[in-house]
């Protein structure tokens, strides 16, 4: 079993700079696929990025450019760096965990493991 903890949502201005946090249990953490995803009010889940355990990364079109996804090993922990913000970044952020690997490393049902979510808001 993988535990996970958001942390570091709020509310910031447009083009404003957000960190989260995701910590993980467990000590298998650096083998472990970890994704961010978010759920705005009325639309489904949606994938935002991804980090494999060797460091390979992905980012949904929507904020390629904008956000980055590095993990602290060391630290059991992953973060989602979310630059030049939007209104449209507005939603709940959920950091996810499997310890496979696929090419489906952009669906919902790929990961096992979720966080409780952490609420980020941008203001215009």
């Amino acid at each position: 079993q993988v535990q996970l903890v958001e942390s570091g949502g709020g509310l910031v201005q447009a083009g404003g700079s957000l960190r989260l946090s995701c910590a993980a249990s467990g000590r298998t953490f650096s083998s472990y696929f970890m994704g961010w995803f978010r759920q705005a009010p009325g639309k489904e889940r949606e994938f935002v990025a991804a980090i494999s355990w060797s460091g390979s990364t992905y980012y949904a079109d929507s904020v390629k450019g904008r956000f980055t996804i590095p993990r602290d090993n060391a630290k059991n922990t992953v973060y989602l760096q979310m630059n030049s913000l939007k209104p449209e970044d507005t939603a709940v952020y959920y950091c996810a965990a499997t310890s496979g690997f696929s090419s489906s490393y952009s669906y919902t049902s790929f990961y096992p493991y979720w966080g409780q979510g952490t609420q980020v808001t941008v203001s215009s």
